[in-house]
């Protein structure tokens, strides 16, 4: 009888071991435990079937919908306050035959703060941040109640997406957060080198192939090698679930990989392409998929 004890325990131990180190090792270090992230690197993205892709993840045309337009511009260049519309700004997603969108924008951090400005989000299945500035988005919402409440958006399985800035502002180092122009790749502003880490220990470009911006990375992830940098070509998106990406689009995604060993003449970073599929936290490429993304024909 006591063998068969010890016996027990000894296949007990084991198990609650091995389940202890199978949960360690799948802990998750670059994207959201629960939710997805869409994350584009601009353009035009009619025939992408991106944004069909982001609108089925959010569960559909019925599901709750948040715009954010913030990155266009909280002044316009006489320091005046910009005023959007929501009818404007939620047309295009009306369109595409959402039936619950709205947008959020605030310029005040203050109010960004507040439980009335958070309600819409508390409900949402979705956000989506429009393109622009990406310091125009930390300006009004960083260390508010607001981000907080983006963060628990993805806790409960949602989905956060963006272009252009709106895909940079998901990263944790926020590139080209300099106030003077977008060719700054690492500003000495403290309050702009942060990004909102929906997706962690990164640092995404954007527009690399229309702007010839295939290298900007390079010098960032020089200076913080614990990054993976993240270069998009326009109307190329990845789609983050956990620690991998599926690259789907038109064009390319430059990988910033400072683990990998690269020959004198090649270039720090490699290519991905539709379909490809990419571990971030193995830095292993998982999947090769054929270089396009089937055009869609429903629309």
């Amino acid at each position: 009888m006591r063998k068969g004890t010890r016996r027990f325990g000894a296949i007990f131990g084991l198990l609650v071991f091995w389940s202890v180190a199978a949960a360690v090792q799948e802990t998750i270090e670059y994207g959201p435990p629960k939710g997805t992230l869409m994350i584009v690197g601009g353009g035009r993205l009619e025939g992408t079937g991106i944004v069909e892709k982001f609108i089925e993840l959010a569960g559909g045309p019925e599901a709750k919908f948040i715009i954010v337009p913030t990155a266009g511009g909280n002044r316009d260049r006489d320091g005046a306050i910009q005023i959007y519309k929501e009818q404007e700004i939620v047309a295009p997603w009306l369109a595409r035959g959402l039936k619950r969108v709205r947008m959020l924008h605030t310029d005040d951090p203050k109010v960004a703060d507040t439980e009335e400005f958070v309600k819409p989000l508390r409900e949402a299945n979705a956000v989506w941040f429009n393109g622009g500035r990406q310091w125009n988005i930390v300006d009004s919402y960083a260390n508010t109640l607001t981000y907080r409440e983006l963060h628990k958006v993805l806790e409960r399985g949602g989905v956060i997406g963006g272009s252009s800035a709106g895909a940079t502002i998901q990263g944790e180092y926020l590139v080209r957060g300099d106030t003077s122009g977008p060719n700054v790749m690492m500003t000495q502003e403290p309050n702009h080198q942060e990004a909102f880490k929906f997706l962690k220990k990164s640092a995404i470009d954007q527009h690399i192939n229309a702007r010839n911006r295939w290298d900007d990375l390079v010098p960032v992830i020089q200076k913080y090698p614990n990054l993976l940098g993240l270069g998009l070509s326009e109307a190329t998106a990845i789609v983050v679930t956990g620690d991998r990406f599926e690259v789907m689009g038109r064009w390319k995604v430059a990988v910033h990989d400072n683990t990998r060993l690269y020959q004198p003449w090649e270039k720090s970073y490699f290519v991905l392409s539709a379909g490809d599929v990419y571990n971030m936290k193995t830095r292993r490429i998982e999947k090769l998929g054929t270089g396009v993304t089937p055009r869609r024909t429903d629309r």
